[in-house]
């Protein structure tokens, strides 16, 4: 569905459904480089079992018209003022990677509004290598090989897929290419310099779940475990096989533990 955010153009996958101001609302907000559709099969279940959906494309990402926004505190408030054009009031908000500390800084910019957060493949500090910035910067095509290959957990290239006749590295790279450039790049500085973390940490009074996986690469697990201490009676659930993708690596088990999160 197309919406007008501040003027421009911007896309929400909303499961092909109405949006309907009894429902319940949950905004998915990918990761960098990345858009709405890495979030298909979740935001797809919620859509059909009573739910709205806005499985977002931030500023210049996917089918919503850029510039990208530099900061996450920017992506933030962005999400907010896509739920004023819709007149929608409270929303829960999912997030992935970058997406995790724009779910964050809701939770904190307005906690009022914001009733649940999950936040998947996570960490803080979320400090990004600076081979990879640098990469990112010239729009080195080398760059979206670290993000492909660090962004999936070691099995992926070796017959080890859960999910017979995807070709991940492929379907991620496809993605990245659509970028225009000095996207990724605006993205990996936003997460390296987000700051706030702990003070927003702090404001938050939702109930919040971490979805971590076990063989994550560039959000280790152990960082992601400090930063649910941040957030007192979050829940944490570890997925074994799993990279930092996720929602493509390990969908079924992502899924049930939104189902849980949601239902509980």
């Amino acid at each position: 569905m197309n919406f007008t955010v501040d003027g421009r153009q911007a896309f929400a996958y909303t499961a092909a459904h109405a949006i309907e101001p009894a429902k319940p609302t949950i905004v998915f907000v990918h990761g960098a480089g990345l858009d709405h559709s890495l979030f298909g099969l979740q935001s797809r279940y919620f859509g059909y079992h009573g739910f709205n959906v806005l499985a977002v494309d931030l500023p210049g990402h996917g089918r919503s018209e850029g510039p990208p926004l530099p900061a996450i505190g920017a992506m933030a408030d962005w999400i907010f003022r896509l739920l004023d054009a819709q007149k929608m009031g409270n929303a829960s908000v999912v997030g992935h990677s970058m997406g995790s500390l724009v779910a964050l800084e809701c939770a904190a910019r307005q906690p009022a509004r914001v009733e649940r957060i999950a936040l998947l493949g996570t960490g803080y500090p979320m400090k990004v290598g600076e081979a990879f910035l640098d990469a990112a910067k010239r729009n080195d095509p080398a760059a979206y090989d670290m993000e492909t290959i660090w962004g999936h957990a070691p099995l992926v290239p070796l017959g080890g897929n859960p999910n017979p006749g995807m070709w991940m590295y492929g379907d991620t790279l496809a993605r990245l290419a659509r970028l225009a450039p000095g996207v990724l790049y605006n993205d990996l500085k936003a997460c390296n310099d987000y700051a706030g973390g702990a003070d927003a940490a702090a404001k938050v009074k939702c109930p919040a779940l971490f979805i971590l996986g076990r063989r994550d690469q560039m959000t280790v697990p152990k960082a992601g475990q400090a930063f649910a201490q941040m957030l007192p009676g979050a829940k944490v659930v570890q997925i074994a096989p799993s990279g930092h993708s996720l929602m493509a690596e390990s969908p079924d088990a992502v899924l049930d533990a939104l189902i849980a999160f949601f239902r509980s």
